[in-house]
């Protein structure tokens, strides 16, 4: 079988922790838009407090550290823009570089940390039951749960006067000012929750792997783009924060099914990156794409009638000579 139910699990597993890394740039890229390129670093972040406060005993303050740990991330980069008038993509490289040091810092100035023979939340979470279907899928379950839980939270937040603040923000940012509104604080607040996103997933990956590497987050924008685009490509890019952050589950899902099938394909590990950029570009040219293919029938039916009317013609001439 090329695509086995364990590879298809795998998939969906991973493709639901990035998933909160995509509703990170859907909140940051397609609604403040803003280019918030300290993923990667707060991403890593977030794995790395995590591991330490899972190994120090406390898996579910961990999420919660990472957590918080990505807000302090957002908090910075918000600075930076609001108040010393970094451009947003300077901004976000500043963090992400000044983060590569923080998180060895983090992590006791080792390149990884192990987090073997350490309970974790999916372990706590698998020792709810015994069954055998329990016991196949309760890392999916754990992390569909947690993932739900973010996305109602995030979809209730978005609709509070607050979040109606911060979308208005992304919209027109002059108006929103004129309307006494402060937009470097919604800015600030719509950094920080979803860093806070991207810190949570970076820790439950970090349990997930039972391990944190200072590498981990390399690419991981590119990743959450790329299913961010794919999303948005399939529902369209204008709609309700429901439609979009439903865009982004699938988006993701589809994205890390892609990559099982390029594994299946024996693709080199190190062409993951490559993969990763030809997705994003083919998702991103998909409506022109769609554009071009639709002219292009209109021009074959052009054509098609044209030579239907000359055929015509021609028959009728022969008929009256």
């Amino acid at each position: 079988m090329f695509i086995t139910p364990a590879i298809l699990q795998t998939a969906l597993e991973v493709g639901l922790i990035y998933s909160l890394v995509a509703l990170s740039l859907y909140l940051s890229f397609s609604i403040l838009n803003l280019c918030d390129l300290s993923t990667d670093g707060c991403y890593t972040l977030g794995c790395a407090v995590g591991a330490v406060v899972t190994i120090a005993g406390h898996p579910i303050l961990a999420m919660f550290a990472a957590m918080l740990a990505g807000i302090c991330s957002g908090f910075i980069t918000a600075f930076l823009q609001t108040r010393l008038g970094v451009e947003s993509i300077l901004a976000g490289i500043i963090v992400n570089t000044g983060l590569y040091t923080i998180n060895l810092m983090v992590m006791g100035l080792s390149s990884n940390i192990s987090i073997f023979g350490v309970d974790t939340v999916f372990s706590l979470f698998k020792g709810l039951s015994d069954s055998a279907f329990w016991l196949n899928w309760y890392k999916l379950i754990l992390i569909a749960v947690i993932v739900a839980i973010m996305c109602i939270l995030m979809i209730i937040f978005l609709n509070t006067r607050l979040g109606l603040s911060i979308r208005a923000t992304g919209d027109n940012p002059a108006m929103v000012k004129s309307s006494s509104i402060n937009p470097a604080f919604t800015i600030t607040v719509g950094l920080c929750v979803s860093n806070a996103c991207t810190g949570l997933a970076g820790c439950l990956i970090g349990q997930y792997n039972k391990s944190c590497d200072i590498n981990l987050g390399t690419g991981m924008v590119t990743i959450a783009l790329a299913s961010l685009v794919i999303g948005e490509t399939l529902l369209g890019k204008h709609g309700s924060v429901k439609k979009g952050i439903l865009g982004v589950l699938i988006g993701s899902c589809l994205y890390r099914m892609i990559v099982a099938i390029a594994l299946r394909l024996n693709v080199p590990t190190e062409a993951f990156k490559l993969v990763s950029a030809i997705i994003v570009a083919l998702a991103i040219a998909m409506p022109k794409l769609k554009e071009y293919a639709a002219l292009k029938r209109t021009q074959a039916q052009a054509i098609a009638h044209h030579k239907a009317e000359n055929a015509a013609l021609s028959k009728g001439g022969d008929i009256d000579a």
